[in-house]
């Protein structure tokens, strides 16, 4: 705004006054009213001052007396049940509306107060070869760029929540389907995947890691991994902190404080060709390519059919017989992988006496291990171990079901096992009281899964047990999932000298993933026996074809 031009004629300085009043009615109440460059100023006392009644504040908004809120179509079910609960449990101040439009606060992804960040895990069905995937291939796959890609299934809820991540998709390839039906789907294919909050997993999924990551793995998602997504809230500033102040929401949906990983492995024997190895290139050489994956679960299993003995001879490779003991120090080996759990339903525990049972007994009592499918006697050996890690309670059990007669414990010597009708009554017993219960099993010696056995793994399941594995087979057996368990027939070998056939070269290590209470991830590692003791992990090609033939095997 200018001044006047010619400030001394005052008879134009009533017109002036009005025309100032005028503008500065028009003008931002902070805005100064300067003169125009090269111009003569409006003297000081003539300059009019603004009146009170131009400055007044805005008037506050008054806070509703009820604040509505809409969820998004995005927000897992899983967090949406819990605001809602939240809600009910403060009746009154807040209402759940289904307008975006008219809603005061909003749970939505990407929010303005980001309260929680939701995992997903890309998946296919279990017995699939496929092992991973780029955040590029998945988009381009999405997108409708790989026809020969396969479908992508996905809950109604969960695919808004991946638009966030990907974009609009290609509706011939990407499917919204009910969360009951993803499984089955799943499964139609080997070309077929899904994708699912981490807390809908369960072990008829295999989990796919994307760009180099997996959520069943024992670590926080690195920043950049692409299927995770922020939920919180969005609007009024003060009304989203008392929203905010009214919810208990998880931080994620994947508490690694919630999760454990126990590893199942087959038999282990100490003695023979393997021993010998170990004389010659230290005692810690069985494990020394694979230590790494007996480390990382929280809990690792080892099957130890021999016994220690203070009088075991030296190790002959070539020995003839199949009386078998091992010497103390290659305890050693269980302290470097850094054992928890021993199973002794072995058929060679007695090979060297009682004597040896019972000292290979006080050696893993001095190491604090937990030992079960055998004991001191029948009695200690039909006890479980019972434990409870990070609120998982988890039980285990095992027999001998072939003998020989003395492997087996009696009423006052020490041994293996025997199945009987006492360790089916405990699995009863452990499935009600909220145990997991991994039952473990000797059998006897087959190259393929016949009906006795099956009949004998699947008794185990109905009797109450979560996961059957089995520990006699010195080359891997097939799988199945029966009656919401998952059996295992035959892990093979895990430190054995047995290089006979290529069968007996290839072996299974278990990864089982517990979360909340429930078995959701069942991981297969597999490795290849080499010099008589050590395995190594299969390469890409190793794998793929012997993934495919015991996938073939089970049926699959």
């Amino acid at each position: 705004m200018r001044a006047p031009r010619n400030a001394g004629n005052l008879w134009l300085l009533i017109p002036l006054l009005s025309f100032t009043f005028l503008a500065i009615g028009s003008c931002s109440r902070w805005q100064a009213i300067l003169p125009a460059q090269g111009t003569s100023t409006v003297p000081a006392a003539r300059t009019p001052s603004p009146t009170s009644t131009a400055f007044q504040p805005a008037t506050a908004t008054a806070t509703p007396a009820v604040i509505t809120l809409w969820i998004a179509p995005s927000v897992p079910d899983q967090l949406r049940r819990t605001v809602k609960d939240e809600i009910d449990a403060n009746p009154g101040r807040v209402q759940l509306i289904n307008e975006p439009e008219t809603a005061l606060v909003r749970v939505e992804p990407e929010a303005q107060m980001p309260l929680t960040t939701w995992i997903y895990a890309l998946v296919a069905r279990f017995p699939s070869t496929q092992e991973a995937v780029t955040l590029g291939d998945l988009g381009i796959r999405w997108h409708g760029g790989m026809r020969d890609g396969g479908r992508i299934y996905l809950a109604p809820d969960t695919l808004p929540a991946m638009q966030t991540v990907l974009g609009e998709p290609d509706d011939s390839i990407v499917h919204a389907v009910p969360s009951n039906t993803l499984v089955t789907l799943s499964w139609i294919s080997s070309s077929t995947v899904a994708i699912v909050p981490f807390e809908q997993l369960e072990p008829r999924f295999k989990v796919l890691s994307v760009d180099g990551w997996s959520p069943i793995e024992k670590s926080s998602p690195p920043e950049e991994y692409p299927l995770q997504v922020t939920f919180g809230l969005s609007g009024e500033p003060l009304l989203v902190d008392e929203v905010a102040n009214l919810l208990d929401l998880p931080e994620t949906n994947r508490n690694l404080e919630h999760m454990t990983v126990v590893l199942m492995t087959g038999v282990t024997a100490l003695t023979r060709a393997t021993a010998w190895q170990m004389e010659h290139n230290g005692v810690d050489y069985p494990a020394e390519q694979i230590r790494d994956w007996l480390l990382e679960p929280d809990l690792t299993h080892i099957s130890n059919e021999v016994s220690f003995s203070s009088y075991c001879p030296y190790p002959e490779p070539s020995q003839a017989g199949l009386h078998f003991c091992a010497d103390p120090k290659y305890v050693e080996l269980l302290e470097w992988i850094d054992v928890d759990l021993i199973e002794l339903t072995g058929n060679h525990g007695n090979d060297y006496g009682t004597n040896a049972f019972n000292e290979t007994l006080r050696i893993y009592d001095e190491h604090g291990w937990h030992t079960f499918g055998g004991g001191e006697n029948l009695t200690d050996s039909l006890k479980p171990v019972l434990l409870e890690h990070h609120g998982n309670k988890l039980a285990f059990l095992g027999c001998n079901a072939v003998g020989p007669t003395y492997a087996w414990a009696t009423s006052f010597t020490p041994g293996a096992a025997p199945c009987n009708a006492v360790l089916f009554d405990t699995l009863g017993e452990l499935q009600s009281q909220g145990f997991i219960t991994i039952f473990t099993y000797q059998w006897a010696e087959h190259a393929n899964v016949n009906l006795l056995q099956q009949e004998g793994f699947r008794k185990a399941i109905d009797a109450g047990a979560v996961i059957v594995s089995g520990s006699q087979a010195h080359q891997p057996q097939g799988m199945e999932f029966y009656h919401g368990g998952f059996i295992h027939y035959g892990l093979g070998n895990l430190f054995f000298d047995q290089m006979q056939t290529l069968e007996m070269r290839q072996e299974f290590l278990d990864r089982h993933v517990f979360y909340e209470g429930r078995h959701i991830s069942t991981e297969l590692l597999t490795a290849m026996l080499e010099n008589y003791a050590q395995p190594r992990s299969m390469t890409a090609d190793e794998r793929s074809e012997f993934l495919g033939e015991m996938f073939r095997s089970s049926g699959w």
